[in-house]
């Protein structure tokens, strides 16, 4: 019989062998497989997250992701518009970073930049009335992205607060969060 690692042998990762770090590469291969049903689950805790909206962050969330999709927005824009503000539980002061961090590695760059800026550029919107440069994000004017972000912001996010929206329910959206964090994803090449 062959003995068969099921654990690393190291303490510390420096003290790693080729066989400890090709076991955990093994691992990682079968726990990204259940991305897509970890993405759904976290985008289903924010029924109960950040409240005092007429509708609760999920339906946010698919509202946004609805309007993209009536857009005919792609598939990246889509899943990343629904997953917009998956880090309101865990990241309140910095979700749209933490939004982009998860979506980074599976959609294009102009997305992902667009959903790390959106809470500056939403500040359009409400800065002025809780103290905040509602023109914060001019300093972004001559980025590529700029307009998508404007775009983002005016006509998918900012609008999906009303609990009368013909929003789509998450189960629509789950054949496309499984294609998108099914991607082979990008590397640190």
């Amino acid at each position: 019989l062959s003995y068969k690692m099921k654990t690393v042998n190291f303490t510390r990762m420096e003290d790693g062998t080729v066989e400890d770090y090709t076991l955990l590469a093994e691992h990682e291969k079968k726990f990204l497989v259940d991305l897509p049903d970890r993405i759904v689950s976290a985008l289903e805790k924010l029924k109960n997250s950040f409240s005092g909206y007429k509708i609760d962050r999920l339906q946010h969330c698919l509202q946004t992701a609805t309007r993209a999709l009536r857009d005919d927005a792609d598939i990246d824009w889509i899943v990343s518009s629904l997953i917009h503000d998956i880090g309101d539980d865990l990241a309140p002061l910095n979700h749209d970073s933490f939004a982009a961090s998860v979506i980074a590695p599976y959609v294009r760059e102009e997305c992902s930049w667009v959903i790390k800026h959106h809470g500056i550029f939403q500040l359009k919107y409400y800065g002025d009335k809780i103290g905040l440069n509602p023109k914060e994000s001019q300093k972004f004017k001559d980025h590529k992205h700029f307009l998508a972000a404007v775009n983002f912001c005016e006509k998918w996010d900012q609008t999906s607060f009303d609990p009368n929206y013909n929003t789509l329910p998450l189960d629509y959206f789950k054949p496309m969060i499984a294609e998108v964090f099914s991607r082979e994803p990008w590397t640190f090449n």
